[in-house]
């Protein structure tokens, strides 16, 4: 389904075995620096592996963002299950590309997967855990209703653990964290907030 966002028009498509290129994209050094850095070649096999997998198994939702009408891929947006402080939510993460970035596309790639994962998924609340260093992922929570739910140790990739602000606020949290974000069901302009 392509999704018109005020100045860019993007489509979702479902990660498939072709998309490798487009992973080994992501994985550039300014594309990785808040995650903990690049992978290494047979770390990224084995994500595309694990991606591909989990798509076909419906374990979590991989998707390609798809600029339009040029029809070139720009990113990924993520969402997938898991328990946060005891309670079933659902994480989110997105990357675009730095010739990319900047043009509102990360920022209708996550809306449109919020509505994908309203439509799939009876979780109640969607989290993101962008680095508080990491400004335009924050902004892209801001802009969506993410609630900033602050500063937590937060462990990506495995083995790694950092801080990181729950959406929304940047500069929350000591430098290097994370935040914690969640958007959860408002009558107000979203149909759901992200946790």
């Amino acid at each position: 389904m392509a999704r018109q966002h005020p100045s860019v028009t993007i489509q979702l498509e479902r990660w498939t075995d072709e998309d490798m290129p487009l992973l080994v994209r992501l994985n550039a050094p300014e594309m990785t620096e808040h995650l903990g850095g690049p992978e290494t070649p047979e770390q990224l096999e084995k994500r595309h592996r694990r991606y591909v997998a989990a798509v076909d198994s419906d374990a979590a939702h991989i998707f390609k963002v798809v600029l339009l009408p040029e029809g070139v891929p720009v990113g990924g947006v993520n969402f997938w299950e898991r328990d946060w402080e005891g309670e079933p939510v659902l994480e989110m993460g997105w990357g675009i590309l730095p010739e990319y970035q900047g043009r509102g596309i990360a920022s209708a790639a996550v809306a449109q997967a919020i509505e994908q994962a309203r439509a799939t998924s009876r979780r109640a609340a969607i989290h993101a855990f962008p680095s508080v260093d990491n400004a335009p992922s924050n902004a892209v929570c801001r802009k969506l209703g993410f609630e900033l739910l602050g500063a937590v140790e937060f462990e990506y990739p495995k083995g790694i653990v950092g801080s990181a602000t729950t959406a929304c606020s940047t500069g929350m949290g000591p430098p290097g964290g994370r935040s914690a974000c969640r958007q959860r069901p408002s009558a107000a302009s979203l149909p759901s907030q992200l946790c």
